[in-house]
């Protein structure tokens, strides 16, 4: 048991080294295996069916969802025993990855083998997860989960559906209202949450969607993912039997927010898959649509837009890969230890909590930035119904607002770093004073660093103290009213994104050096480059912000000038690493780092 392993939120004060990190080009035969059979689906099942599926021709998405489950792609996170193929948590996420290049059927797919599946999984008892994880591993029943109402998005744990035991104690009595539920419209199982009398929390419960009593409104019309199902659901004098409650009475509230962190790394590495698939297509039709005598790809402005696609992309992927292995070596220390799997695989996940909300952020807006530019590359065909990126572009909007919306989810991950703290699980206020001393001292004259990626690591420093030195002192000067200054923790959230974004990007290309020389390394140094040059900016607009907005007079005076120097850049060229970048993608005609 690796003692020293990283914990979550732990990168904000420590250094890590390349050993410590695994990278995408590390993956087995196996792994890429699994990747391949999942990429074939989408090409062979949806692609091809993207109409059909988003006129939700009646019946489709099922059949598709059980081919999906015949091939194993249902049951990833599944244990054998229970029909699945039971591979880790980061193999997990690279299906998901190529998965999540389907469009509507992605969250189809994502809801099930999620939110839908999961809560059973690693709360459920033996009797429970016997009798309806193998149908859900298989597609032969689909899932779905009913936890939003009317009055509670954000704010779960005050939604109105009540559960009542029925005079014989033998089944509880659920009456309420949800919406917003994903494969409402052809789930045959529903993990239920309502409160039981005048309890406090929630209370989760297994329910088979013909039972008695359950109706439902007609799909809703959405600005996209139009193939996915989403429907209201009511619930009147539903019974549902004693044995079906999940986990213990008042549990809900838990069961959901942790369901809800796997759900959100699990959305990065989705949005990594759709991303990917944009920018192939982005660079096909870059390299095939003629202007002024040639290829729009010979032009530096297009060239830009590839470059910066594929430089958020790899950055997301670096990290999200990063925190599925932190989270699988957590998982397999637990079990060490003697905690059982379920459990194991819970608190491993926990533990990195506060990273699966900024991989979140940070894919969802990702995504997003890279569809808007392939409409932007197709021109007026990208506006057009019949170009595969508008239906890109309407499809990713909802990334930033489910799975908790990016303003929660920014507010989260600080709100879990300090509570980690605050318990003293993290030690930040001891680095915090020490950033402080020193910006009370005379900074020294440093050489400059040597090797191609050291003022890089140089820069990492900076950023770091960055965040400490914010946080520090607006933890000090507003302490109590800090939860209420959202504009200042996400400030923080941002600080503390962008450095956890750039670090493993560092690490990777760092590894990569390691293992094959710069020479072979020129798009990855490229990257990483260009990416800490422009993020430097970003954390310096962001701590500034933050600064004015609770320090003033001297203090705010010197906390600048500490700023400055931790987000000091060296002269870059990045329009001409962008073209390098740029230029290695046209020629491959596709996404192929």
């Amino acid at each position: 048991m690796n003692t020293n392993a990283i914990k979550g939120g732990e990168f904000i004060i420590r250094d890590v080294s390349t050993s410590e990190v695994f990278t995408p080009e590390e993956w087995s035969e196996e792994q890429n295996m699994i990747a391949q059979m999942c990429d074939d689906f989408i090409i062979q099942e949806i692609i091809p069916n993207l109409d059909r599926i988003d006129a939700m021709e009646d019946g489709l998405m099922p059949s598709i969802m059980e081919k999906a489950g015949s091939l194993g792609l249902l049951g990833m996170s599944v244990p054998e025993d229970l029909g699945g193929l039971g591979v880790d948590f980061k193999t997990s996420l690279l299906a998901t990855e190529y998965l999540g290049k389907g469009f509507s059927f992605s969250v189809a797919y994502g809801a099930h083998t999620g939110i839908g599946t999961l809560p059973l999984l690693y709360y459920g008892n033996e009797e429970q997860k016997k009798k309806y994880i193998p149908k859900l591993a298989s597609g032969e029943w689909k899932a779905a989960y009913c936890l939003t109402e009317p009055g509670s998005g954000s704010d779960a744990n005050s939604g109105k559906t009540k559960a009542k035991l029925s005079d014989d104690g033998k089944n509880y009595i659920i009456n309420g209202q949800k919406m917003w539920i994903t494969n409402a419209g052809f789930a045959n199982f529903y993990t239920v949450f309502a409160k039981i009398d005048d309890d406090k929390n929630l209370t989760a419960f297994l329910v088979e969607a013909d039972t008695e009593g359950i109706t439902m409104n007609p799909e809703e019309k959405k600005m996209g993912i139009k193939g996915s199902s989403t429907r209201q659901v009511f619930f009147n004098n539903v019974h549902v039997p004693v044995e079906n409650m999940l986990s213990e009475r008042e549990n809900g509230f838990k069961i959901a927010i942790n369901i809800l962190n796997i759900g959100r790394i699990k959305l990065a590495a989705g949005v990594l898959g759709g991303a990917k698939g944009s920018i192939d297509v982005s660079i096909k039709y870059a390299n095939e649509r003629e202007q002024f005598g040639r290829p729009i790809s010979k032009y530096g402005a297009i060239r830009h837009k590839i470059a910066e696609q594929t430089i958020q992309s790899y950055v997301l992927e670096s990290a999200t890969y990063r925190a599925g292995q932190n989270i699988d070596d957590a998982i397999s220390a637990l079990i060490e230890s003697g905690m059982d799997k379920g459990k194991a695989t819970l608190k491993g996940i926990e533990q990195f909590a506060a990273e699966c909300a900024m991989l979140k952020v940070a894919g969802s807006e990702c995504l997003d930035f890279v569809v808007d530019e392939a409409v932007q590359i197709f021109g007026g065909m990208g506006y057009s119904a019949e170009s595969i990126v508008e239906r890109g572009y309407r499809d990713a909007r909802i990334n930033r607002i489910f799975e908790g919306t990016n303003e929660i989810n920014r507010m989260l991950s600080v709100d879990m770093i300090l509570r980690r703290a605050m318990k003293g699980e993290l030690d930040l206020m001891g680095p915090a004073m020490k950033v402080s001393g020193e910006l009370m001292s005379i900074p020294s004259i440093s050489d400059i660093p040597e090797g191609p990626l050291a003022m890089e690591r140089q820069a990492l420093d900076g950023f770091k103290k960055t965040i400490l030195m914010v946080a520090g002192a607006a933890v000090q000067k507003l302490m109590q009213t800090l939860a209420k200054e959202q504009e200042v923790l996400m400030n923080i959230a941002d600080l503390a994104m962008w450095t956890y974004l750039a670090e493993s990007t560092l690490l990777r290309v760092e590894k990569l050096i390691e293992s094959s020389g710069e020479e072979k390394n020129e798009i990855p140094i490229a990257i990483v480059k260009t990416y800490f040059y422009d993020v430097a900016d970003k954390i310096n607009k962001a701590a500034k912000d933050a600064i004015n907005s609770f320090a003033e007079g001297d203090e705010a005076r010197m906390m600048m000038m500490g700023l400055k120097r931790f987000t000091k850049t060296q002269p870059f060229n990045s329009k001409a690493a962008r073209q390098t970048i740029a230029t290695e993608l046209i020629k491959e005609n596709r996404y192929s780092l």
